[in-house]
């Protein structure tokens, strides 16, 4: 028995429908969207091709003499082939991001940003004479190996300090540092940390994006083969996961001015890598450079880059080989054949006295200068 509730809709008429509202559509978006740019103007009329398309194709399918279907499963249809396509509109504008100069931007596998201020001359002289290969040697890693390094640091409050200048020395005798556009101070950690994942990905188009401190011992090869295992997935955030307890109190160090956000007294934050050294993937990096103005910043820096990622789909990696302690700690895991990613003493969120003690840490615990000449990745 037929159901009297049934209304058959013309396929002529859907076909009707279906254009006119598309024309409406254009209508309204000529008249109320201002004027995109260049590049968005390629998106946009490929997105209406692509509209007008999939419209065009469901009314083609109902005139053709198949399968009358409800005229709302058919626009159900089409918002659902809408939404696909905004996505990969989404996905096109995440990776043009990057340098609005025109300048083809380099391949790399990885980044790695060494954080470092004005006064700390003789630690980046000590990372030189470790871990940070120099010269023709820097190049020659960045041309083979696709790894890329650098001292990263801002500018001081007044133009043209002496503080500038001697940076400006030092990088014509080393040429190993990239340049902020960001004043000097350490209570700005978290707005620096932003303009160098901005500035990195700006320039270099890399597979990971590292951040390292200027007291800590790294092994670059180690490094390099352990990110490579993750290469294949696409929002990665490494680093030794940690969830510390938001200190509320005044004058004490690492104090959270906006404690009061993370609920009861006592409370511990969300888990994020701590800051001595961590490690993120390309879509999380050129996240940060889109969205930088509206991340907000804690007070720490660490807490800050946990809070950017915790509302995405993010894995986090939390690898204990990235936080390995000074000798005899990171000695004896090299002994065992567990080569550390990265040495420092907790107690002085660095190695305690870097200077005169990060040569002795590299001689016991490093992986050898060829390591990471051999290494496969």
């Amino acid at each position: 028995m037929k159901n009297r509730n049934s209304v058959k809709v013309s396929p002529t008429l859907i076909f009707i429908l279906c254009i006119s509202s598309f024309a409406l559509g254009m209508l309204f978006t000529n008249r109320l969207w201002p004027s995109p740019e260049p590049n968005s103007q390629i998106i946009s009329l490929r997105r209406h091709e692509q509209e007008l398309q999939v419209v065009s194709n469901d009314c083609a399918n109902n005139k053709s003499g198949g399968p009358k279907e409800d005229i709302m499963e058919e626009v159900h249809k089409t918002h659902e082939a809408i939404q696909s396509l905004d996505k990969t509109i989404s996905t096109l504008e995440l990776g043009m991001t990057g340098n609005h100069e025109g300048v083809p931007r380099q391949k790399a596998f990885v980044v790695i940003g060494i954080n470092t201020a004005f006064s700390s001359r003789k630690r980046r002289d000590s990372v030189r004479a470790t871990w940070m290969p120099q010269g023709e040697k820097l190049l020659q890693l960045e041309r083979e190996k696709g790894i890329v390094i650098r001292f990263m640091i801002g500018h001081s409050a007044t133009s043209k300090s002496i503080l500038d200048r001697a940076i400006d020395s030092e990088e014509a005798q080393h040429k190993d540092f990239l340049r902020l556009e960001h004043v000097e101070g350490y209570h700005e950690l978290s707005a620096k940390t932003k303009i160098f994942f901005s500035t990195a990905v700006a320039r270099w188009d890399a597979d990971f994006y590292v951040k390292v401190d200027d007291d800590v011992h790294v092994n670059l090869g180690m490094l390099a083969t352990t990110l490579a295992r993750h290469r294949s997935k696409p929002r990665v955030y490494m680093g030794c996961m940690k969830s510390g307890p938001v200190l509320a109190q005044k004058n004490v160090k690492y104090h959270e001015p906006e404690y009061w956000k993370f609920g009861e007294e006592g409370n511990k934050y969300f888990r994020h890598a701590t800051g001595q050294i961590y490690a993120i993937s390309k879509d999380l990096a050129t996240y940060i450079s889109i969205n930088q103005p509206i991340l907000h910043k804690y007070a720490n820096e660490d807490v800050s880059l946990g809070a950017w990622f915790i509302g995405l789909e993010v894995e986090h990696i939390d690898d204990r080989n990235m936080c390995c302690g000074t000798p005899p700690d990171c000695e004896w895991k090299a002994q065992a054949g567990n080569v550390c990613i990265a040495s420092f003493d907790w107690s002085c969120s660095g190695i305690c006295k870097s200077v005169e003690k990060i040569k002795d840490v590299h001689a016991r615990c490093g992986e050898g200068d060829g390591a990471v000449w051999s290494a496969l990745f």
